[in-house]
């Protein structure tokens, strides 16, 4: 019997929506089909952009999207992606899969796309082979409304008003595909480039705002070197007065269950990789606990949020592809990673204030794959539908009795550099918040792979007036094909019985669930 407390009246941080943001990158099928088939398609669109991929990307609520990368970003040059697209130049995505990248999406498309979907920009600039006048123009020409060189060739190409940049990364993966520096160095080209990232809405820094929120290039997954090296360096003689030197900083972890060379199956896999994979998402909360404490020595009241903008499982291809296309399936293993993942970060969300998951279609860990006019929506996405409701909500305080499961030898890891990673895995994950109308969303994972367990949930200081509850949940090998596309799916979760202390129900064996709470 697992004992699960929560006060809801204890609220510990708000859970930023960004915190569900996702991530589409200039590689394989992702833009490319996935999201943009162009005004000319037989497919049906608005502006290029999918009907049925939007509609879907709403109803989970994006908040926020990423692009033009990822690894693409830093050999991006956003002059190639404007004006008339049979002008556009051509050049090979040599990241990905060697193919011809012709432009045809760039950055007005990419407006496009997050207008429709509503959600807030996060444009990634390109800091490794790119020039500081390069991306100081390009902030110009997506948010300058007065009249200068770029403004004036933002609104020859058929947009008048300016685009609204909340989010700007100054780089990416600096330490590796971006430049491969060392902190040091990215630290000082950093503070260089940043300088010319103008918020030209709130051009006085004494002002306390900013439209534009500049985002740093953090470490590679258990870097703790380079996150202490960055911050040494952003902080040396800095004045405390300047406001918007940073906002952020990023982090990047994918999950490989066999290690980065071999990976693994995205479908063909034992209960023994079950629970590997599952251990690795939640080194996530190491990871963020470990990194956020060296936030706090330089940014103690947590201004800083750690940007968690690439996460996720990465398997092999799937049979056939391009290599370079990273395509692969979608499973209830899947949903799990994104259940366990998601927790943490709401439980952090004191220091984590976005998440980017990687991607957003056809690549890596997709919430949508799409074939010719057919689409398919994954296990994640239902996750991701389960959990919109934390989204701007009030995370309150809430722990849970777990058993840890026995991973054997698969205990031990080694992260960057050769060091040892002892990995753990609680059966059970949760996370509680109070949403805007006073409901309480309780979130549970279970990660054994064939044991249910009883939990009695205690709810301090109120009783229960109703509840309801959904599950995402199946055989762990379950997933959603072009010809059964509905195995995986929210459905309803019952068995939730209402006691004198608050709930009792018991959580099935892989399985994602989602609990609303009407309190009286």
């Amino acid at each position: 019997m697992a004992r699960l407390v929560i006060n809801p009246d204890r609220k510990v941080s708000r859970i930023n929506k960004e915190i569900y943001g996702h991530f589409s990158e200039h590689l394989g099928r992702c833009i490319y089909e996935g999201i943009y088939v162009g005004e000319n398609s037989p497919i049906p669109n608005e502006n290029g952009m999918r009907t049925d991929v939007v509609e879907a990307l709403k109803k989970i609520q994006i908040p926020v999207l990423r692009w033009p990368g990822g690894c693409f970003a830093d050999e991006y040059h956003w002059m190639d992606g404007i004006g008339p697209k049979e002008s556009r130049k051509k050049m090979i995505n040599t990241h990905w899969g060697g193919v011809i990248e012709d432009n045809s999406f760039g950055t007005h498309e990419f407006f496009e796309l997050c207008r429709q979907l509503g959600c807030e920009a996060y444009v990634n600039g390109n800091l490794g082979s790119g020039t500081v006048q390069e991306m100081s123009e390009w902030v110009e020409y997506m948010t300058f409304d007065g009249l200068s060189p770029m403004s004036t060739m933002r609104k020859e190409n058929g947009h008048e008003e300016p685009w609204n940049v909340r989010y700007f990364g100054v780089g990416n993966e600096n330490w590796g595909c971006g430049g491969n520096m060392n902190p040091d160095y990215y630290a000082n080209e950093y503070r260089r480039y940043q300088t010319y990232v103008r918020d030209y809405k709130h051009p006085d820094p004494s002002s306390g705002e900013s439209s534009i929120l500049k985002i740093c290039s953090g470490p590679n997954v258990d870097d703790y070197e380079w996150t202490e090296d960055v911050l040494k360096t952003l902080y040396r003689h800095c004045d405390p007065r300047f406001h918007g030197h940073l906002d952020g900083l990023s982090l990047h972890y994918y999950v490989h269950p066999e290690g980065w060379q071999i990976k693994g199956s995205a479908t063909d896999f034992d209960e023994r990789v079950w629970y590997k994979t599952l251990a690795k998402a939640y080194f996530m909360d190491e990871l963020v606990t470990k990194h956020s404490a060296i936030m706090d020595q330089y940014d103690p009241e947590k201004k800083v949020g750690l940007i968690v903008d690439e996460w996720g499982t990465w398997y092999t291809v799937e049979p056939g592809t391009n290599p370079g296309f990273l395509y692969q399936q979608n499973t209830i293993r899947d949903a799990l990673v994104a259940g366990i993942t998601l927790n943490i970060f709401n439980k952090h969300s004191d220091r984590v204030k976005m998440a980017n998951i990687a991607q957003m279609i056809n690549v890596l860990q997709s919430v949508i794959l799409t074939e010719g006019a057919d689409m398919i929506l994954t296990p994640t996405y239902h996750v991701f539908d389960l959990y919109k409701v934390h989204q701007d909500a009030d995370l309150v305080d809430s722990s849970i009795e777990t058993e840890e499961i026995d991973l054997g030898d698969d205990r031990f890891g080694t992260g960057e550099g050769g060091r040892k990673i002892t990995y753990h895995l609680p059966n059970l994950t949760e996370s509680a918040s109070v949403d805007a109308d006073g409901v309480l969303h309780i979130t549970v994972t279970n990660a054994s792979a064939d044991a249910a367990y009883p939990v009695e949930t205690s709810i301090v200081g109120h009783a229960v007036k109703s509840v309801t509850a959904e599950t995402v949940s199946g055989e762990m090998h379950e997933k959603n094909t072009f010809e059964e596309p509905e195995v995986v799916t929210v459905k309803p979760f019952d068995g939730v019985t209402v006691t004198e202390q608050g709930l009792s129900f018991t959580i099935p064996p892989c399985a994602v669930v989602r609990l609303d709470v009407e309190l009286q």
